[in-house]
């Protein structure tokens, strides 16, 4: 069973919510770091022999493109994060259309490729912010992974569907994979969750939701991989959901690559 691996391509300091305390110009207050880790991880991926979906921010792209084009020759998908890491329902609808189109012309003048998918920054497509995937679908985006069927302060539906489906005529949703506990959706395969979670729920997770029939979605963040990076003042529990168990991470990730079958999403998905 075809699993996805996502990868979202951005700074360890793009971390949305905290904009009293990381600016948008942090890239120039900050040491980058995104170059070095994303070719660790794909050194990592590559071993496996594994093709993955990046979801690029533009401003990344625009600083680094031969890092993109190097995720590119590789045979990985790249697919769209947005230009700015900002947070989809803190933009009007002419602000996320600017950022969007921005995003996608930088990503497609580097690969000389179509772009077709996206996921939104902090899964912020939400209740608020569902507008945003008619623009989607209008601005030619074939697929969307930004809806987390659970509840969170910051983003999430719970109610929303939790495996591939067509949320509007011509685009599909990828919801972000959870299982059902006690009747809620609990997140299993990314981001904190994964590091947090024993590796021995999470692979139970996936290996129950692929006897099913159905595909999970993988992610996880260069930053993710990388013990050593810088640490900031910032609010305790996102302190503790950034930094915890960062050594785990390309651990169980190399664990993942040898217990399943992965590839990009647009080939999940079938879209190629």
């Amino acid at each position: 069973m075809l699993n996805a691996l996502t990868v979202d391509v951005e700074e360890w300091f793009h971390i949305s919510g905290l904009e009293k305390i990381i600016h948008e110009d942090g890239e120039l207050m900050y040491e980058s770091r995104v170059v070095e880790n994303t070719r660790r991880l794909l050194e990592i991926i590559g071993r496996s022999k594994v093709k993955a979906t990046f979801f690029v921010l533009g401003c990344v792209a625009q600083r680094y493109p031969d890092l993109i084009l190097e995720i590119a020759n590789s045979g990985h998908e790249i697919a769209c994060h947005g230009f700015k890491h900002i947070l989809v329902y803190r933009r009007n609808k002419e602000e996320f259309i600017a950022d969007l189109r921005k995003a996608i012309k930088t990503l497609e003048e580097i690969i000389q490729n179509k772009i077709l998918g996206y996921r939104a920054a902090d899964f912020s497509i939400t209740r608020d912010s569902f507008w945003a995937l008619d623009i989607l679908a209008k601005e030619g985006i074939k697929y969307d992974c930004s809806i987390f069927p659970i509840w969170h302060p910051r983003y999430g539906m719970p109610e929303a569907m939790r495996f591939p489906f067509f949320i509007k005529d011509n685009l599909m949703e990828f919801p972000l994979t959870t299982i059902r506990f006690l009747g809620r959706n609990i997140p299993i395969s990314g981001g904190a969750y994964l590091r947090i979670l024993p590796y021995g729920f999470v692979k139970g997770a996936i290996k129950k939701i692929n006897q099913e029939g159905k595909p999970a979605q993988v992610y996880l963040h260069p930053w993710e991989i990388d013990p050593g990076q810088p640490r900031i003042k910032i609010p305790w529990g996102r302190r503790f959901t950034h930094y915890i168990n960062l050594k785990t991470t390309s651990i169980k990730l190399k664990s993942l690559l040898e217990d399943f079958e992965f590839a990009p999403v647009r080939e999940v998905l079938k879209l190629e």
